[in-house]
């Protein structure tokens, strides 16, 4: 069954009203709509003219927004040899972890371990593969979990950018770390903070087309809360998502796959691409 897209339209109307502190009251004024018709939007209750009209406030794409309250788009479904996903259920959601790897050398690294690493230890053994190194995009609790047990308590180093510590894993500056190289795989660290204050989009090359493990900075006609913040959510995801190649995988910490040429023609958050 695919995994549905994390947010719906209503998510997005309230990320960018919050992350632009803007009122109910204000957002009123500029919109023309009522506070009422503003919360009943929230809630998931508008029509397309009205959702056009707060688009132009929150500095959203307006189509792209009435596109996603019709249901009416969701990415590709992506294969790529070497790259594999694990959807686990952490309290009323899902969360991803994911698994890239080496197809001659049989050397694999991780990308934050979900709510339960079971599947995907099971994956690595059925398929001969040698976990070398786990990788953390940020240190929420749905994204650390099971560090313990797919590390082998410790025994496969696992790094995590400086200004998020966590147990069991080694600290990294990103001045200092330009990239990781093993066994056919190169990981290129790029910040993109603002969800969380140390959240690393992680680009890996050596598969067929480049691969962006981007944690919760960005999801498929969503992105992460601006929960640090949001000017620097939106900034950093322009600066180190967005100048990818358009044919980019982006693994997203919630939701479904998708690319950068895909969210640059659907996400409401990036109206300049449209």
């Amino acid at each position: 069954m695919p995994i549905p897209l994390e947010d719906l339209f209503n998510d997005v109307l309230a990320k960018a009203q919050r992350g632009l502190a803007m009122s109910d009251s204000k957002l009123a004024t500029l919109s023309g709509l009522t506070a009422d018709e503003i919360v009943a939007a929230r809630g998931g209750q508008a029509d397309y003219a009205q959702l056009l009209r707060l688009a132009q406030h929150l500095n959203l794409h307006g189509p792209s927004l009435v596109t996603m309250s019709q249901n009416a788009w969701r990415p590709f479904d992506v294969k790529l040899p070497g790259l594999e996903q694990f959807n686990t259920t952490y309290h009323d959601m899902t969360v991803n972890a994911y698994l890239v790897w080496d197809a001659q050398t049989k050397n694999a690294v991780a990308f934050d371990t979900g709510a339960d690493a079971s599947p995907m230890i099971e994956f690595i053994e059925k398929n001969g593969l040698n976990l070398s190194l786990i990788f953390l995009t940020h240190t929420h609790p749905d994204h650390i979990l099971d560090l313990k047990k797919l590390s082998a308590d410790g025994s496969v180093t696992a790094f995590v950018h400086e200004r998020e510590s966590c147990d069991g894993a080694t600290p990294f500056k990103l001045g200092e770390t330009e990239c990781w190289e093993t066994g056919g795989l190169k990981i290129e660290p790029r910040s993109t903070w603002g969800h969380s204050k140390g959240g690393i989009t992680y680009v890996v090359s050596g598969l067929e087309r480049p691969v962006a493990v981007v944690g919760d900075a960005l999801f498929a006609s969503s992105m992460g809360g601006g929960m640090v913040s949001y000017a620097e959510a939106l900034a950093t995801n322009r600066k180190e998502i967005f100048t990818l190649p358009d044919n980019t995988v982006i693994c997203p910490g919630h939701g479904p796959l998708t690319t950068v040429g895909e969210e640059k023609a659907h996400n409401p958050f990036y109206p300049e691409f449209k």
